[in-house]
C-alpha cells in the first residue's frame, strides 16, 4: 500500500513539473492544449519561406478555429468511421515501421544474400569470356546445318591464323547483345549458361579459345578473358546495401520482424496492437513526434469535416450555387466579352444548320451530348467540335466569326472542311455555370465564414494571454 502511494506521489510530482514546463496556453471545447503544440504548428506554419507570415496573436484566431473544426469532426464520430481509421494508420506506419529496422539488420541482410550467391556461385567461382555465336534455326535443313558448321570452321580457322577476335565478333557475330561488345559476354557463374556453353567455357583458363562449341542455339567459339573467386563481403557491402533499399528490403524486414513478435508474444496481440504501441512509445519520448501524428490525425478530421460541410456541400448543390449568383451577380464581372458555343468542323454544309437545329432548344449543359448522339453516334465520325465559354485568343475560328478579327488564319481540320461556330456573344455572366468556379469559391468561403460562426457559438474557449506573451520566448 505505502509503495503503491508513493508512486502516485511521484506520478502527481511528474505531472506538476510537466505542467510548469508546458503550461495550457488556452482551452478550446473543454480541451486544454499546451503551449509546445501551439508553438509546433505556428513554428511549422510561418518559417522564413512562408509569404503570408502571421504573428503569434493573429495565428491564435486560425490555431482556435481549427481546434473547433477538429472537435466538430470528433463530435460527429468521424474517427471512429473505417475509411479514417484506415488512412491514418497507413500515415501512423510509415512513421513507425522504419523503427524496427536498424543498420545493423540491413547488414546481417546483405550478409545472407552475399553468403546465397556465394553458395550459388560455387567453388569454380567466375569466368568473363567472349563468344561468336553462328545460329542454327530451329527445324534446320540439313544444308542450313552444314552452311552454319562451314561458317563457324571458317571464322575458328581466321582466328587460329591471328584475326582478331573482337573485330570479328562484331563484324561476324549472330547474338546481337554481345557483338556490338565485340562478343563480350561479361562475369557469369556456372548454372547460368547452357551445359554444352558452361561445360566448354569453365574447361578454359584466361587466354584459351575453345573450338566450335554446339549448342541448341547454334555455334559458337568462346575467348576465355578471366577467371576468380567471389571478392570477399566487403567489397559488395555498398552495393547490395544500395540494392536492397530499392528493392524494399526494409518492408520485408519489418513484416518478419513483425510476424516474430506476434509469434513469441505471451499474450494474444496483433501486428496492428504492436504497431500503435510503438507509435504511443515514440509520442511519449519525441515531442515533435507526437504533434506530427497529432498533426496528420486532426488534419484528416479537419478535411472531411470540411468537405461535408463546406466544400462538398457547395460544388454539388446546384440550387445553392445559383442562388448565391443571383444574390451577387453584380461581383461577377468581365474586362471583355466571351463567345459561349461551340466552334465546329464538319464534312458537308447540310450538317452547318442540322447542328444549330439540334441544340438551338437544349441547354447549354445538354448540347455535347446532342451533338454526340446526332451526329458521331457510331463508327463515323461527322462533327469536331469544341465547345466552351472562349475570350478573344482562345479559338482562332471564334476570333475570325465571332469577334470578327477578318486578319486571323483558321488551320483547317483534315476531312472536315466546312468550319462553322453557333453560340452568342455575352458581355458578363447570364448564370453561375459561366463563372462557376468563381462562384464555387465565394460560397465556399460564405459557409466557411457560417460554420466557424455557429462553431464559436457552440463550443467555449479561452485564451491565456500570460502564456500567449511567452511563445518562442521562454528556455
Amino acid at each position: 500500500m505505502k509503495k503503491q502511494l508513493i508512486s502516485v506521489a511521484l506520478l502527481a510530482v511528474s505531472m506538476m513539473a510537466t505542467a510548469q514546463s508546458d503550461p495550457v496556453i488556452m482551452t478550446v471545447a473543454g480541451v486544454d492544449v499546451p503551449r509546445s503544440e501551439f508553438e509546433y504548428s505556428y513554428n511549422k506554419n510561418n518559417t522564413d519561406g512562408v509569404i503570408d507570415k502571421k504573428s503569434v496573436e493573429e495565428y491564435v484566431d486560425l490555431f482556435v478555429n481549427y481546434k473547433l473544426k477538429v472537435q466538430a469532426a470528433l463530435d460527429a464520430r468521424i474517427d471512429t468511421t473505417a475509411a479514417f481509421k484506415k488512412e491514418f494508420a497507413q500515415y501512423r506506419d510509415q512513421q513507425v515501421r522504419p523503427t524496427f529496422v536498424t543498420d545493423d539488420d540491413m547488414l546481417a541482410e546483405a550478409r545472407r544474400v552475399y553468403e546465397n550467391d556465394k553458395q550459388h556461385i560455387g567453388p569454380d567461382g567466375l569466368v568473363k569470356a567472349e563468344h561468336i555465336l553462328i545460329i542454327i534455326p530451329q527445324k534446320a535443313t540439313e544444308e542450313q546445318q552444314q552452311e552454319a558448321k562451314s561458317r563457324i570452321d571458317s571464322i575458328y580457322a581466321a582466328l587460329k591464323d591471328g584475326a582478331d577476335f573482337e573485330e570479328l565478333a562484331k563484324k561476324v557475330s549472330q547474338d546481337p547483345g554481345s557483338a556490338r561488345n565485340g562478343g563480350m559476354l561479361g562475369w557469369f557463374p556456372r548454372h547460368r549458361m547452357v551445359k554444352e556453353f558452361e561445360d566448354a567455357a569453365f574447361a578454359l583458363q584466361p587466354g584459351e579459345m575453345s573450338e566450335p562449341v554446339q549448342t541448341p542455339f547454334g555455334w559458337h567459339i568462346i575467348l576465355m578473358k578471366e577467371r576468380k573467386q567471389l571478392e570477399p563481403f566487403e567489397f559488395y557491402e555498398q552495393s547490395i546495401l544500395k540494392f536492397l533499399e530499392q528493392r524494399g528490403a526494409r518492408e520485408a524486414i519489418t513484416d518478419r520482424k513483425l510476424d516474430e513478435m506476434v509469434k513469441n508474444a505471451d499474450t494474444t496481440i496483433t501486428k496492428e496492437q504492436i504497431l500503435e504501441q510503438r507509435a504511443d512509445s515514440m509520442a511519449a519520448a519525441d515531442k515533435d513526434m507526437r504533434y506530427l501524428i497529432k498533426e496528420y490525425h486532426d488534419g484528416l478530421l479537419l478535411y472531411e469535416v470540411s468537405n461535408q460541410n463546406i466544400w462538398d456541400k457547395a460544388a454539388k448543390d446546384e440550387n445553392a450555387l445559383a442562388q448565391y449568383f443571383k444574390k451577387n451577380k453584380k461581383k461577377y464581372v468581365w474586362s471583355e466579352p466571351r463567345f459561349k458555343g461551340i466552334a465546329y468542323h464538319v464534312k458537308n454544309q447540310e450538317y452547318v444548320k442540322a447542328v444549330a437545329n439540334c441544340i438551338k432548344k437544349l441547354k447549354f449543359e445538354d448540347w455535347n451530348e446532342a451533338l454526340r448522339s446526332n451526329f458521331n453516334n457510331d463508327s463515323i465520325i461527322r462533327i469536331r467540335v469544341e465547345k466552351g465559354l472562349f475570350k478573344k485568343g482562345d479559338n482562332k475560328l471564334i476570333d475570325r466569326e465571332q469577334f470578327k478579327q477578318s486578319d486571323v488564319k483558321v488551320d483547317s481540320v483534315k476531312g472536315y472542311p466546312i468550319d462553322a461556330t453557333y453560340g452568342k456573344i455575352l458581355k458578363k455572366p447570364e448564370e453561375y455555370t459561366d463563372v462557376r468556379g468563381l462562384v464555387t469559391a465565394d460560397l465556399q468561403d460564405e459557409l466557411e465564414r457560417q460554420w466557424v460562426a455557429d462553431l464559436r457559438r457552440k463550443y467555449t474557449f479561452t485564451v491565456n494571454e500570460e502564456v500567449l506573451k511567452t511563445v518562442n520566448k521562454h528556455e
